[in-house]
């Protein structure tokens, strides 16, 4: 797509230019492009009163689900369809223009006529019994029209891998369930069965997951297009320049602080990567660091974007609905995981720096008028935003006044500015051009979601509907053996398998349905182990395991060893274990193992934006950087490695599950294992690692994760340090008594 801002578009994974802004106050639909092309501002100006309609019906206009399901799709749809030829590269050729304009109109009715269509079809299936489902001819047309455009659209936007998804999950539940042996055998449904409940079920294209889209990510979308357009993206690199200026390896850890901050807003690593590596990556080179690790770095600090507090990118919103746990509630179990992720890629930009002796300090200048006035726009509407979601309003809810923060901070900032001189303040008032601006851009940077979870909705139709679930969940239990560590590992592979052509919302999404309950209830198996181990004196409890073909059965009462508990536990059957585990675990209990595992989930399927061979995040860095794509991904892969560790925290600690300090000593003292980690990896720590203190290391790391043991923390802890000061000495003597830093 034509970039009218004069920098490079990202492209998607199919190659065609269709991907977020890349740059602060950079947009798709940038007033200062349009000229006086009337059809460019007829499609701005829609896209400006489509984000007014999101903000309206999420707080004042009470209008049914799946009517404003339909008409954010529709609206959707539209946008897609006319963007390239409006827009892009058939901007010139009149042909493509009228067809893609008739295209994206005749979807949009299309979306509205099966809203329109529900209660008919209501009506004539319950007056004729026979025939359960009485579509009209015009029903079907509108059906089948919105099925295609889904795959249609997906395929431009995120490449064929969720087209061939959509196709897959249609013919299982249409005719392919039918050749399949065992647990994925499914009798086929009759075709006018499949496009009702495709359209009409609550897991189809226009129940939840789109009413997660237009209630709330759109919403936060919106949200994060004013915080750029008003300044909070400039303040963003200025606080993180007074930060980290004047610190060994300074303009790499600029790149870190600005993309944690940046993730605030965008939740969206490939519009990270775009946005803040124009300034950091070039930063990060001119300051001795090679082009492929500053490339890493940009990407892998991205990545973090849609793990940070509070918008999280969209798959935080599809984890609240999966889980019936509150936005607000997963937002702040997610703070400190978040701040151990880049702290772990800080310590491989520091370790790095001190290795090859680059990243020498140097003193930023610092715009103090952006930062003072940036700061206001930035801070407060966050705070208002996290303090709404703490009181348990809705997030559709605490954006929308979080946005009118804003816009009223930007009209006292520029008085403020008007009254002390400009020298102070450089606000960005938010008058009608800029908030025409911001509703836009937050549109655009929506599309793709938007889309996305739509078609997404098809294949979460068909797992839900065919119930081949249960049989990747059996599998996963069987594979594993009730190993967590293994479980997590065969899901980290299938998500790598999956983000090789999926966006990571999507992956997530799919990895969920599919995953998430199988990990939970291995999660939740430990607990009944334990049990099992005591005794269970309860009559009741112990009887369920009387069906267990199992000679252990007997010693469920009075307790068994640890051995036989994980005997008797493998003979279960995965339909009794459904049973036993409500019966058994506490259901506080059972809900955290359930966020445990969406985490898990969550946290290893953004693994696909820093994971060769495809890994668009590290690309795009790449492209800014100058660098070889692969080697790039290598290398952000490397530096990512948090994405691995936290969720084996998650899983083996009380690190989003204890109490307050509790959570405080898991997070401190495993920041001594991730340095530990990240120094072997790198075998190198403020100095070279050598025999000597390798294996003081790995009994170091070892003793700093373990689990709220204050004796090991606090031993593997100076262990730690130990090296670091062993290490320290070690390369004072390497660059001589002089202390002369030598070149890499």
């Amino acid at each position: 797509m034509e970039d009218v801002s004069g920098t490079a578009a990202v492209k998607s994974s199919d190659g065609d230019d269709f991907a977020p802004p890349s740059g602060s106050r950079q947009y798709l639909f940038s007033l200062n492009g349009l000229g006086w092309n009337p059809l460019r501002w007829a499609v701005v100006m829609f896209a400006a009163g489509f984000a007014i309609w999101h903000i309206l019906t999420n707080v004042w206009l009470i209008e049914p689900g799946f009517w404003q399901n339909a008409i954010h799709y529709g609206g959707f749809a539209f946008l897609a369809s006319v963007t390239f030829s409006v827009f892009g590269k058939y901007a010139n050729r009149h042909w493509a223009l009228v067809f893609d304009v008739a295209y994206g109109l005749i979807v949009a009715a299309s979306a509205l006529w099966i809203a329109s269509a529900e209660s008919g079809i209501y009506e004539r299936s319950l007056a004729d019994t026979g025939q359960p489902i009485q579509f009209r001819v015009s029903d079907w047309i509108a059906g089948l029209i919105l099925v295609f455009s889904a795959i249609d659209f997906s395929r431009r936007i995120a490449g064929w891998v969720i087209p061939i998804l959509i196709i897959l999950a249609l013919s299982y539940i249409l005719f392919l369930g039918a050749y399949l042996p065992g647990v994925f055998r499914f009798a086929s449904l009759p075709i006018d069965n499949v496009l009702f409940r495709t359209l009409y079920n609550d897991e189809g294209m226009l129940g939840i997951l789109a009413l997660i889209s237009s209630s709330s990510i759109t919403l936060f979308m919106i949200f994060g297009g004013f915080l750029v357009v008003s300044g909070a993206g400039d303040f963003v690199i200025e606080l993180s320049k007074v930060v980290a200026g004047r610190t060994r390896g300074g303009a790499a850890f600029v790149a870190v602080i600005s993309s944690a901050l940046t993730g605030t807003i965008s939740g969206s690593a490939i519009a990270n990567t775009a946005s803040t590596g124009v300034i950091t990556i070039p930063l990060m080179k001119s300051n001795g660091f090679r082009a492929r690790f500053a490339a890493g770095v940009e990407a892998a600090a991205s990545t973090g974007g849609q793990l940070m507090p509070p918008i999280m990118g969209a798959g935080a919103f599809v984890m609240a609905s999966y889980t019936s746990i509150p936005y607000g509630t997963i937002v702040a179990v997610s703070v400190v995981p978040a701040l151990l992720y880049f702290l772990s890629v800080a310590f491989i930009v520091r370790i790095e720096a001190v290795k090859h002796q680059v990243g020498n300090e140097i003193d930023l200048v610092v715009n103090r008028g952006k930062l003072i006035s940036g700061a206001l726009v930035f801070v407060l509407p966050l705070g208002v935003m996290v303090w709404l979601l703490m009181t348990g309003v809705t997030p559709s809810f605490a954006a929308s006044w979080a946005i009118a923060t804003l816009v009223l901070v930007s009209w006292v900032t520029t008085i403020l500015a008007k009254l002390v001189g400009s020298d102070t303040f450089e606000p960005v008032s938010m008058g009608p051009t800029k908030i025409t601006e911001a509703l836009v851009s937050g549109i655009q940077t929506s599309i793709m979601t938007g889309i996305l979870l739509v078609a997404i909705g098809i294949v979460n139709n068909a797992v839900v509907t065919s119930g081949v679930g249960n049989g990747i969940s059996i599998m996963i239990a069987q594979w594993s053996q009730g190993s967590i560590i293994f479980a997590i590992a065969l899901i980290a592979l299938a998500s790598l398998i999956l983000g090789m052509g999926l966006p990571v919302t999507a992956a997530y999404i799919i990895l969920a349905s599919l995953t998430a309950p199988a990990l939970a209830g291995i999660l939740a198996d430990t607990t009944i182990l334990d049990q099992l181990v005591l005794g269970i004196s309860d009559p009741a409890k112990a009887a369920l395991f009387a069906l267990v073909d199992s000679p252990h059965v007997a010693l469920v009462a009075e307790g068994m060893t640890r051995e036989q508990a994980v005997a008797l536990m493998g003979a279960m059957p995965f339909e009794l274990a459904l049973v036993i585990r409500p019966a058994i675990v506490d259901p506080a209990l059972l809900t955290t193992f359930l966020l445990t595992a969406h985490l898990i989930v969550f946290w290893l399927s953004q693994d696909s934006n820093v994971t060769p061979p495809v890994c668009l995040a590290a690309f795009t860095a790449a492209g800014i950087a100058g660098s070889k794509p692969m080697a790039t991904g290598f290398q952000s892969w490397k530096i990512a490695k948090g994405l691995y560790i936290v969720p084996l925290m998650f899983a083996y600690t009380p690190l989003i599950s204890g109490e307050w300090y509790e959570v405080m000593q898991i997070g401190f003292f495993g920041l001594f294992g991730i340095y530990a980690t990240n120094a072997l990896i790198q075998f190198y720590s403020e100095g070279p690692l050598n025999l000597f203190t390798v294996p003081m290391l790995i009994v170091g790391a070892a003793g700093a994760y373990w689990p709220l043991n204050l004796p090991a923390n606090i031993g593997g802890a100076v262990l730690v340090l130990a090296v670091i000061f062993l290490s320290t000495r070690a390369l004072k003597r390497q660059l001589g008594a002089t202390g002369v830093v030598r070149n890499p």
